[in-house]
């Protein structure tokens, strides 16, 4: 899960799947409402079709491209606690009530943005904890190797 996140903490891609919240859009329909070049909105299709937020098809020279929310469940989900949560002194909008809590935060709710960035950034700080625990855990077992009698070696 905490490859989604990385995904959808780029607010560019978010922008981007918001806009597909209104229906599926070519490559030069998101370059137009976004004002952003040809390759950085394709960068960025390409890293939500990797992480399968959107879909693609051909047609004619266009590929046009359609969210696909089925992975947003998990993430939804994870959502979820922390939102129901929020102190009443933060209020979301008739619209957002309406539909999943994933998808208040896209309609640019200002609860959802704020969850969305400590979603983003608890993934960012699980992911900078678990490498200092490997690199730990390797300084360990290189410890135990050095003290490890050095049995057939042809050094001793």
């Amino acid at each position: 899960m905490a490859d989604i996140f990385d995904v959808l903490a780029d607010g560019t891609r978010r922008d981007i799947l918001r806009r597909l919240l209104d229906g599926e859009a070519t490559v030069s329909d998101l370059v137009e409402v976004l004002g952003l070049t040809q390759p950085t909105v394709s960068k960025h299709l390409a890293r939500l079709l990797d992480a399968a937020l959107v879909t693609v098809r051909e047609d004619g020279r266009n590929r046009i491209y359609a969210l696909r929310a089925a992975p947003l469940g998990a993430v939804d989900a994870w959502l979820s606690p922390f939102l129901e949560g929020v102190p009443s002194a933060v209020t979301f909008g008739e619209a957002d009530e309406a539909g999943p809590t994933i998808f208040a935060a896209w309609a640019g709710a200002e609860a959802g943005d704020r969850v969305g960035r400590v979603a983003a950034d608890a993934a960012h700080n699980a992911r900078v904890a678990l490498e200092a625990a490997q690199e730990k855990l390797q300084g360990a077992q290189k410890r135990v190797t050095e003290k490890m009698p050095r049995w057939g070696r042809d050094d001793d």
